[in-house]
């Protein structure tokens, strides 16, 4: 599992969810749409106190976190929040993961 957040993206969910920093953010799969990693799910967010956090990473006095039961949505996987200067709008992109072999 590997998250990337950058900066206009960190800028952007300050803007959204108008809280004061530091505050929480859960990221999480929502069954709904059609999800360009796991068919039939999208990523989800909410400010909210994790419970059971199973990743976490601080960014500017924001904390992103996973809680563990939703860990399984991102393994293998890349994950890279930034945003669309065209629409001003969060972006998500998924890359699998490249597995390196040590011999």
């Amino acid at each position: 599992m590997f998250i990337t957040i950058d900066e206009k993206a960190t800028a952007w969910f300050t803007k959204e969810f108008e809280m004061n920093k530091p505050f929480n953010i859960r990221m999480f799969p929502q069954y709904a749409g059609f999800g360009e990693k796991n068919k039939g799910y999208s990523l989800a967010f909410s400010a909210e106190m994790p419970a059971n956090m199973g990743y976490s990473k601080e960014i500017n006095g924001i904390t992103f976190f996973v809680e563990g039961n939703d860990v399984w949505f991102f393994e293998d996987t890349q994950t890279l929040l930034s945003v669309d200067d065209r629409l001003d709008e969060l972006q998500v992109t998924y890359r699998e993961q490249e597995n390196s072999t040590v011999n």
